[in-house]
């Protein structure tokens, strides 16, 4: 079976064109091709598959061989992926999720794509569409008791849930414990992803995200859009913002004229190979 090893600022999936393979277990090969000791090394799978909705249809598939509703990073590289292969020789492009339809628009260059911009539609900000336990209502800065003490979380579905939690330093901050931990919370009954923020302006936040499924990852394009939205619901930050990740920079803008939210940066292609064991 062939792949392609992409990344968006340091989020590294494994694709594999479903035009010409047949993945039968997605999941268990997920598990496998992701294992950084004994596989391509990856934080998940991603298949570029036929849509009768769409231009493409994407499954994303966490390093746990748990599937996912949508990828911001992921999604950015599968445009790039059809367009300099041919599969979609559109500028602007439809990109059907379990999230829905995404709309994507490329900037080429010499036939290259060097940056893609995503509107990742309006956020889910009601309780139960998060989802996330207790009373009706949004959920900004609500203390979650854990082990290590309580912190103050807000809530937003890209798609995918997120729950936003502000700290002073973000570097020193043990992401690995507490985000484990609020992954799995009794209050989110589908798991959650995890944001740690630290605001550095009204314009830039510097970001470390555990994702569900997966763990610490070098960034996350629907948790950078996650914290333009908390950053707006909170008073922290301005509807656009610069977010700087271990692995890169992107930028995602919450537009009050559309309610949506845009996230746009890189999409790279690391290398091409051959999976030889078992799907």
């Amino acid at each position: 079976m062939k792949f392609v090893k992409m990344h968006g600022a340091g989020n590294d999936y494994v694709f594999v064109n479903g035009f010409k393979e047949k993945v039968s277990r997605p999941d268990r090969l997920a598990k496998n091709i992701s294992d950084r000791h004994f596989g391509v090394g990856s934080d998940g799978l991603i298949l570029i598959l036929r849509s009768r909705a769409a231009d493409l249809r994407m499954r994303m598939f966490n390093a746990d061989g748990s599937e996912a509703e949508m990828c911001g990073n992921g999604i950015r590289c599968v445009a790039k992926y059809a367009y300099e292969r041919g599969m979609v020789r559109k500028r602007r492009m439809a990109i059907e999720t379990k999230a829905g339809i995404i709309p994507v628009e490329l900037s080429v260059r010499s036939g290259k794509v060097k940056k893609i911009r995503a509107n990742l539609g309006r956020p889910r900000l009601e309780r139960a569409r998060i989802p996330m336990k207790g009373p009706s209502g949004k959920v900004i800065m609500e203390p979650l008791k854990t082990s290590r003490g309580e912190f103050c979380v807000t809530a937003v579905s890209m798609g995918n849930p997120h729950a936003v939690i502000y700290v002073d330093d973000v570097e020193s901050f043990p992401v690995a414990d507490v985000g484990s931990e609020i992954e799995h919370h009794e209050a989110f009954p589908n798991r959650t992803n995890v944001e740690f923020v630290q605001v550095l302006s009204p314009t830039k936040v510097m970001v470390r995200t555990w994702e569900r499924g997966s763990g610490e990852t070098l960034a996350c394009g629907s948790g950078s859009a996650a914290v333009a939205v908390a950053g707006v619901l909170t008073g922290k930050t301005r509807r656009k913002i610069e977010v700087q990740l271990r692995g890169g920079v992107l930028e995602a803008e919450w537009k009050e004229s559309d309610g949506c939210v845009y996230l746009a940066g890189p999409a790279v292609t690391v290398f091409e190979g051959e999976w030889l064991l078992r799907r």
